[in-house]
């Protein structure tokens, strides 16, 4: 049986349409339109309308290794909730488990580092981020449009690069099939050329969300 905050292969592949990449050091998963475009235009309003400046868990020193904006989603939206329902119908995850669905925007010029959405054993942020609720679990990714140029995720071990579609839903497991952090996972939102990104990131815990 699958643990409440986890999802698997198995869970994933019953859906039709869903694609496992084959790369044997990472769990990868890509589905094209999953989400409708009313619901993606209606997503990114509220990502318009909420949006801050990005930050991360951990400051490295580099103040442009993440220049997009970004929004915690209100899930009374109606919008939100359909995403929820929807995620929950695919990925089988409890939702107490599912931290805030964020949204991010790109301009042109901005990009997210190589990093890994895990928090390190033993780094600075991670007493401070998983005490509660536990390490990152599954990362579930959605595009919202199309992008002019640029704005893939580029994943370094495959060297393999998946560019935005409106809907399309990236999925992959944090960890390996020993619990342990999965640093295959390491990922770049590479730099918009030309146009605006919008994206939705959920996360999940291995323990209930605070």
């Amino acid at each position: 049986m699958v643990a409440p905050g986890e999802s698997s292969a198995q869970v994933l592949m019953e859906t039709p349409g869903m694609r496992r990449a084959p790369f044997p050091k990472l769990e990868l998963f890509q589905l094209r339109g999953f989400l409708p475009p009313p619901l993606c235009e209606d997503l990114i309003a509220l990502i318009d309308a909420n949006r801050r400046p990005s930050t991360i868990a951990d400051p490295n020193g580099d103040h442009y290794f993440r220049t997009s904006e970004t929004c915690d989603l209100d899930p009374a939206e109606s919008s939100v909730s359909e995403l929820e329902a929807r995620l929950m119908a695919l990925n089988g995850i409890d939702p107490a488990h599912g931290e805030p669905v964020q949204g991010q925007r790109y301009a042109v010029g901005q990009e997210f580092k190589p990093h890994t959405d895990y928090f390190e054993p033993g780094g600075a942020d991670y007493a401070r981020y998983c005490a509660i609720a536990g390490q990152r679990t599954w990362t579930f990714m959605i595009y919202l449009n199309a992008v002019e140029a640029g704005g893939g995720t580029r994943f370094g071990v495959p060297k393999k690069i998946i560019h935005p579609e409106p809907g399309k839903l990236l999925a992959w497991n944090n960890r390996r099939a020993d619990g342990q952090p999965n640093p295959n996972t390491l990922h770049h939102g590479m730099k918009v050329r030309q146009g605006v990104k919008y994206v939705i990131t959920k996360w999940y815990r291995e323990k209930p969300w605070g």
